[in-house]
């Protein structure tokens, strides 16, 4: 990572993030949060609120919300690292210098954002549209959950049948090596070949701080489903450090 968490917590903490958000929409304070009407989708009653205490923004009408550095890459269409730059000038903090090796390994976790990016799409098309959803469907309205949250909460379905997704992304042309290292696909191992790390589960993405999609938990179906839940292992992008929202239900 080019930046420590540290670091970036030091950055937001001293971000004003009711005053850089107020640069574009119009809030109104109760008590601690501030509410405006959300830029990100046209409404007539204030759904959109931000926290200083929490550091974040966060719309109910259409589900967008991060926090100040997504803010400036969703309104201004920065990258992270710009945005981490533009913030750090104003709140005066020194960034360390930037190395080639930075930028490789930047542009490394791009990459992986994509492949992720394209495992979340294939999840969500298998919940929505395939006949072998059914059973994820039903298992999510019992829970109260309709499909409007499904697409807010970006829910999705691993398929139980032959790598679904790693000949999907293959199609794609995804290398295998890079699926592996985004935690979507288990390397081959003691003569098993290379497989799906996730099969029959209904899924759940989870963000990173920057409101990104980097890992996924995912809820058996069957009753002997061992384990229940099962997160991404380790990669890149996840650790449990790293862990900003994981929706799962019980």
């Amino acid at each position: 990572m080019r930046y420590g968490e540290g670091l970036l917590e030091d950055i937001l903490r001293r971000t004003d993030l009711v005053q850089l958000v107020g640069r574009r929409v119009k809030l109104a304070r109760k008590g601690r949060v501030f509410w405006g009407c959300c830029p990100f989708h046209k409404e007539k009653s204030p759904s959109f609120k931000v926290e200083n205490e929490r550091r974040t923004y966060h719309c109910f009408g259409c589900g967008a919300g991060g926090d100040a550095f997504k803010w400036l890459m969703e309104t201004e269409g920065l990258s992270f690292p710009e945005s981490v730059q533009k913030l750090a000038g104003e709140a005066g903090v020194e960034l360390p210098a930037w190395s080639a090796e930075d930028e490789a390994r930047e542009v490394r976790k791009k990459s992986l954002y994509e492949i992720i990016a394209l495992g979340c799409e294939f999840f969500e098309d298998q919940l929505h549209k395939a006949r072998a959803g059914e059973a994820a469907r039903r298992y999510l309205q019992g829970r109260g959950l309709e499909p409007g949250a499904w697409t807010r909460f970006r829910l999705g379905f691993a398929p139980d049948s032959s790598n679904a997704l790693m000949n999907h992304l293959i199609a794609k042309g995804v290398a295998l090596a890079d699926m592996v290292e985004a935690g979507l696909v288990r390397p081959s191992e003691d003569n098993r070949p290379a497989r799906d790390f996730f099969y029959d589960r209904v899924m759940f993405p989870i963000g990173d701080v920057r409101g990104s999609i980097v890992a996924f938990g995912g809820r058996g179906l069957t009753p002997d489903a061992k384990p229940k839940y099962i997160n991404t292992g380790e990669t890149p992008l996840f650790s449990k450090g790293h862990l900003l929202y994981n929706f799962k239900t019980a």
